[in-house]
């Protein structure tokens, strides 16, 4: 999981970048319920957040107007955001698959990927369907997708999606291979459940700010205790699961062995780690995988993936260094 900071304007945005938020996304609170900046706001953050940082930017809830929301997303690329998030409330789903088909080819060109949005709280607002999420963006060819919610009454994601169907909804965005993130008035006492759910991005904004109150500006330290956080969990270090791998054992694998694969995960999102593990399967129904991955949240879903398909879990450890290995038996 990577953390995503909302933010308003370059201040904040210097602030995302000192805690260690790895992708920084603008927006307009005062906006409606979800806004979006300025192009001037949005060209002075990706100036101000380093080239290898993301800086995103969030249109919020779209008309329902095609010409229109391809121009903003046009304008996103233009201005080099890394990528652009286009949300839903009040539209027909063929319609959103039309205005998202035509963001995608706005993009044409740049480096900017689309996202597309639905909130989790949509039907408080006679809204499009939150669970259709997975079905807008395969229809429409997103790169990734984000729920939200648009409530600010105290309730969060999970007053509106359960974990477990969550979960679902992730795990299968990363076998089509899209972008996973979540958002929605998340806290720090959220974190249990998203590294179980194990989304690649999590979002955040009243949660890194003084107080805690999404108005008053982000604030570095509590973006890097979110982060620190974070991390706790990716290492093992807080199990959010029970049973956690076992220590380091002298059973390690050779890349040598006679019928041994090992696939490498690190630096790869856990998309293409299961991408790769499914080729090889498909190719090779007889010799051994091992799986090598830094994160242990990601290991989950390579044992989901393996019940899924009926494969073997031989063994599952950490080794010397830290990292986290699944020896499969397809």
């Amino acid at each position: 999981m990577i953390l995503m900071v909302s933010v308003q304007n370059v201040d904040e945005a210097h602030e995302a970048v000192r805690g260690g938020a790895d992708i920084v996304d603008v927006k307009n609170l005062q906006e409606a319920l979800v806004g979006s900046a300025e192009p001037g706001v949005v060209g002075q953050v990706r100036e101000a957040v380093p080239p290898e940082l993301h800086a995103s930017v969030t249109l919020g809830v779209v008309p329902n107007q095609i010409g229109t929301v391809a121009m903003a997303v046009y304008t996103a690329g233009a201005l080099k955001a890394s990528s652009v998030k286009v949300g839903f409330r009040n539209t027909d789903y063929d319609v959103a698959v039309e205005i998202l088909r035509a963001s995608k080819k706005a993009l044409q060109g740049f480096d900017t990927k689309l996202v597309g949005s639905l909130f989790a709280d949509n039907l408080l607002y006679d809204g499009l369907e939150p669970r259709r999420m997975i079905d807008l963006a395969r229809d429409s060819e997103c790169d990734g997708w984000l729920i939200d919610t648009l409530t600010k009454d105290g309730r969060n994601l999970f007053d509106f999606i359960p974990e477990a169907e969550l979960r679902d909804m992730v795990f299968e965005g990363k076998q089509l291979g899209m972008s996973t993130a979540l958002s929605g008035h998340l806290k720090l006492d959220d974190l249990d459940e998203l590294a179980r759910i194990n989304p690649d991005i999590v979002g955040v904004r009243g949660a890194v700010c003084a107080k805690g109150e999404r108005t008053d500006g982000v604030y570095w330290e509590a973006v890097a205790e979110f982060k620190r956080q974070l991390g706790l969990r990716q290492t093992g270090e807080i199990d959010v699961r029970e049973g956690a791998l076992a220590p380091a054992s002298s059973n390690g694998s050779a890349n040598g062995n006679s019928g041994w694969l090992v696939i490498d995960g690190t630096g790869k999102t856990c998309a293409s780690i299961l991408a790769e593990l499914t080729a090889q399967v498909k190719q090779d129904t007889t010799s051994f995988v091992e799986v090598v991955m830094p994160d242990v949240l990601n290991t989950y879903d390579v044992i989901v993936w393996a019940e899924n398909g009926g494969h073997t879990i031989i063994t599952q450890r950490k080794d010397a260094t830290g990292s986290a290995r699944i020896l499969i038996k397809p």
